[in-house]
């Protein structure tokens, strides 16, 4: 009975609008690990076709994941990726990112505003995917001076943590205190016009495309 009642209450879901992740078919993932080793070893399609002995339509649909090849194409394919057959089988868990960064250890990145007297900490990096995602801590010393001329793809997220900056972005500036966010197009100037209250900290999460 409590079973039954377990199986009836409905899914937790964060409040986050990303579509449900949907379990990837053995075919997908086999696919999926396919292309990437042909992309790691700069090969097209055409060329893994030819080396495996498998024509180039073939190929598009094992690397879709639409077909199921058998075991001498999936063997062929290990030998022309030059690794063992089981590596074509990698649960797509191990390829998920995960990246844990113990206070006070964030790699210090040198940045335009590092000259300014702002520190760049990373706290962490996409090693895959379609996107980069760059997490920084930025700290506005007591010797930061305003700069205002940061411009570059993506779009960027701030989280004020300690004292008070106004913060411009295009022709608009806005005043924030620990608590306050700010969400924009990062491709229009930005950044510290005026720094009014130290120590100044904040978040700032940097969304963009992963390029090749």
């Amino acid at each position: 009975m409590r079973a039954e009642k377990a199986r009836r209450q409905p899914e937790l879901l964060t409040g986050s609008l990303a579509p449900k992740d949907v379990a990837p078919t053995l075919e997908s993932e086999i696919g999926a690990e396919v292309r990437r080793l042909r992309k790691e070893l700069d090969l097209t399609v055409s060329e893994l076709g030819a080396a495996a002995g498998i024509s180039a339509g073939m190929m598009s649909k094992i690397e879709n994941g639409s077909i199921s090849p058998s075991l001498a194409t999936l063997s062929a394919l290990a030998k022309a990726l030059n690794v063992p057959i089981g590596r074509l089988f990698r649960e797509s868990a191990e390829q998920r990112d995960c990246c844990f960064v113990k206070a006070g250890t964030g790699v210090r990145i040198e940045r335009r505003g590092t000259k300014a007297g702002h520190l760049y900490d990373l706290l962490g990096h996409s090693v895959g995917g379609d996107i980069v995602v760059e997490p920084y801590l930025i700290t506005l010393k007591g010797d930061a001076i305003p700069y205002t001329d940061f411009r570059h793809a993506g779009v960027e997220f701030i989280y004020m943590l300690t004292g008070k900056v106004r913060y411009r972005h295009a022709d608009r500036s806005y005043l924030l205190e620990p608590g306050d966010a700010l969400f924009f197009d990062a491709a229009a100037r930005h950044g510290p016009e005026e720094l009014l209250k130290a120590p100044m900290t904040y978040l700032s999460i940097i969304i963009y495309p992963r390029r090749g």
